[in-house]
């Protein structure tokens, strides 16, 4: 590759990946435009994941893998593990990948491109989920960004984001600075999008697909496809994790001028319900967490909160 061409950081978490992480590297080393090195940190496995990577890592110069640190018991926790001790200085981005994905040939270059031309701090992509059946379907989070949009929901799969260095750098301070706290995170794509937004960083959600999203048994967090995963998104938002996420969030930025951190019941649904609207990209998801908003309000009285 040639040293003109920007560097780039790729932070990989890998968990039991043995199926798929051969395909999925190959395609980060297939990336034409850049100079990537890949740094791999593996959550405990069973399948002989750690040994694979080993193996792999010594056979190619720019493919390392981090000393076991674990069990993270989940990918958010092992992307703040790669984010803490990787050392970033000297990369033009930082890129964050999954184990199981087949990524374009150009997937960081249009990004790399959109980043400097287009003056933005933090890049995602639709993405196009396929399902072992041969289903392919496109997977499209770029609607327009709305003001507090970053609270309730990520800026599509954190497996297409590309960050500048300066937002990189800020991210990784607050992890260090707030390890504890970050820990109860559970979303670390969500997180990043919601850090970067709030300090006042641009950000743009490409229309045109970057790569295939594998879909199998095992994703932590899948395409909201079909009846099942939007009820058990929809169970997720009655059962109020997702506002508790929300909560969380916000208080981790620092950025807590907004309804959604009103500690009282009443109002804090109350809010949810007017300003659905300003929360979420799509209109069937505003119209859905409006809903939600609304139903809890009304429960609130009946529980007497």
């Amino acid at each position: 590759m040639s040293s003109d061409f920007p560097k780039v950081a790729v932070l990989l978490a890998a968990y039991n990946g043995m199926a798929w992480i051969e395909e999925q590297l190959a395609s980060i080393l297939a990336q034409t435009g850049v100079n990537v090195d890949v740094y791999i940190s593996v959550d405990p496995s069973s399948d002989g994941t750690e040994g694979w990577c080993a193996e792999f890592a010594l056979h190619h110069k720019n493919v390392f893998l981090l000393p076991a640190a674990g069990p993270f018991k989940g990918a958010a926790r092992n992307f703040f593990r790669l984010i803490r001790d990787v050392d970033l200085d000297g990369y033009d981005f930082i890129s964050f990948s999954d184990q199981d994905d087949i990524w374009y040939p150009d997937k960081l270059a249009r990004a790399v491109e959109r980043l400097r031309t287009d003056d933005i701090d933090g890049y995602s992509s639709n993405v196009i989920a396929f399902w072992p059946n041969g289903r392919r379907m496109l997977v499209d989070k770029a609607q327009p960004q709305v003001q507090w949009d970053h609270l309730f929901e990520a800026a599509g799969p954190g497996c297409t984001y590309v960050l500048q260095p300066v937002l990189a750098a800020g991210f990784k301070q607050l992890i260090i600075d707030q390890w504890d706290k970050v820990q109860e995170v559970a979303l670390h794509d969500w997180f990043c999008y919601a850090f970067a937004r709030s300090h006042g960083f641009k950000w743009f959600i490409d229309p045109v697909p970057g790569m295939d999203y594998r879909q199998h048994a095992r994703n932590q967090v899948g395409v909201n496809a079909g009846l099942k995963s939007g009820f058990s998104r929809f169970r997720r938002l009655v059962d109020g994790w997702w506002f508790d996420q929300a909560q969380l969030l916000s208080i981790l930025t620092g950025r807590s001028n907004n309804p959604i951190t009103d500690s009282r019941k009443r109002a804090f649904f109350a809010g949810i319900a007017i300003h659905s609207m300003r929360y979420r990209r799509r209109r069937r998801d505003q119209l859905m967490l409006m809903a939600v908003g609304c139903i809890s309000w009304f429960g609130s009285f009946w529980h007497g909160r």
